[in-house]
């Protein structure tokens, strides 16, 4: 009997493999001190805190402040598959771009199952529109936009990659986004439609193939850096490995970047240091290292 729910994965290995949680058996004391690093930064930093982008009480918007005028914009989009987490999580990220120059947002959004993936991703276009309406008044250049993510905020990321931004708002720049980098994040979601997360995303086929990534050409002329933790799992490797192979067809500037000794969640926690490598490529792609 044929028990393969897809590929040669039986159910409960496609679980896992598409399950960081499951993966990684310390995730709640790393989550726990991502929490904690990002109070602590908090209480220091020079930020704004809450800014509406949309309606929605979750459609709000962190802004970290840095002392350079005119300064790199950095936006970064959190995980949690489309339906937990919140921008408060990851306050700690912007401590080490801050310090060399960039204003830092971080984003949150409404989540599934209370909205769709569809719904989602067109916060994450409002709320970049609205950085590029507002950055200057927080000191940064809209001109000099930047984008980040982790997990399904790298998916997230690599949608406003490859979103057509006249097509929404013709006063918009078609080249808004000057570097895209997608971290540990999901870029075909067909397989997540046989996976127990869609009975809270419900997509179908077309919702799936329209919400990813790898099926869209790219936008950004800037460099698309997509990264994958070395442990993490084939999955989530062969997701990124796939993507940037579709958009370096795509003639797109990607690089692949697969850290080893790293996880799901250990990649995450890297960006608050300054020296992480993945630190320093998100500092080269605003020119501040």
């Amino acid at each position: 009997m044929n028990d393969h729910v897809y590929r040669n994965y039986d159910r409960n290995q496609f679980e896992w493999q598409y399950n960081a949680r499951l993966q990684v058996e310390n995730n709640e004391s790393l989550i726990e001190e991502n929490i904690r690093r990002s109070e602590e930064f908090r209480s220091r930093a020079r930020c704004v805190l809450d800014l509406s982008y949309g309606a929605g009480p979750r459609q709000t918007v962190d802004i970290f402040l840095t002392r350079a005028e005119n300064a790199p914009v950095h936006l970064f989009v959190h995980g949690g598959y489309w339906r937990s987490r919140e921008k408060s999580m990851f306050s700690f990220l912007a401590e080490p771009l801050v310090e060399a120059g960039a204003v830092v947002a971080i984003t949150e959004y409404d989540l599934c199952p209370q909205v769709s993936v569809d719904d989602i991703v067109d916060q994450m276009r409002a709320v970049t529109a609205w950085l590029w309406r507002h950055a200057a008044e927080y000191g940064g250049n809209p001109a000099n936009i930047h984008v980040s993510g982790h997990s399904a905020g790298g998916h997230l990321a690599a949608m406003l990659g490859a979103t057509r931004w006249q097509a929404l708002e013709e006063d918009l720049p078609a080249g808004l986004v000057k570097s895209v980098t997608p971290i540990s994040g999901l870029f075909t979601l067909e397989p997540l439609i046989r996976h127990s997360i869609n009975q809270d995303l419900k997509l179908d086929t077309d919702g799936a193939r329209r919400n990813s990534p790898a099926l869209v050409a790219p936008t950004t002329g800037g460099p698309v850096t997509i990264c994958v933790g070395g442990e993490e799992s084939d999955e989530f490797r062969w997701q990124s490995r796939d993507f940037a192979a579709r958009w370096k067809e795509h003639g797109a500037n990607v690089s692949y970047v697969e850290v080893p000794g790293h996880n799901h969640f250990t990649i995450l926690q890297g960006l608050g240091d300054a020296g992480f490598d993945l630190t320093r490529r998100l500092l080269r792609h605003m020119r501040l290292a």
